[in-house]
């Protein structure tokens, strides 16, 4: 497997996931969800703005897209506000491994059916039994 030197950092990617739940539900439960994830909207907002300012804008090809491509701003706000509702009432275990289950039977519709650009990947036995398995985890936590 060529990728293998990716997985440390998507491993710790998903360790950030599990922080930020821990962080976002009682920052929730203070301020309110809405006011939590603007409140971290408006950090990641200020960091990436840095980035434009020292980095080279590439808006222009951005909006030269297709709209679609596009949505996916519209689901960070869902997810972060999914974070700080959810965390508080069922805690960041089940609420991680709940979205964990979300996210690999999506990915493996959209990997199946080669959806939103991706390549084609056959859904086999294999990864059937590891979204299985992730079901079983979240019915044990």
């Amino acid at each position: 497997m060529k990728q293998l030197w990716i997985l440390p950092l998507v491993f710790f990617a998903g360790m950030g996931l599990s922080i930020e739940a821990g962080l976002l539900g009682p920052l929730g439960e203070e301020i309110g969800h809405i006011w939590a994830t603007l409140g971290i909207f408006a950090l990641g907002s200020i960091l990436l703005t840095f980035g434009l300012i020292f980095g080279r804008p590439r808006l222009s090809l951005m909006f030269k897209q297709p709209r679609w491509l596009l949505a996916g701003g519209l689901l960070g706000p869902i997810y972060v506000v999914s974070l700080t509702v959810a965390t508080p009432l069922i805690g960041v275990g089940l609420t991680m491994v709940g979205i964990l289950f979300g996210q690999v039977a999506a990915s493996l519709i959209i990997d199946h059916w080669g959806l939103l650009g991706s390549n084609k990947r056959a859904v086999d036995k294999y990864r059937i039994g590891a979204l299985i398995a992730i079901l079983a985890a979240l019915w044990l936590i």
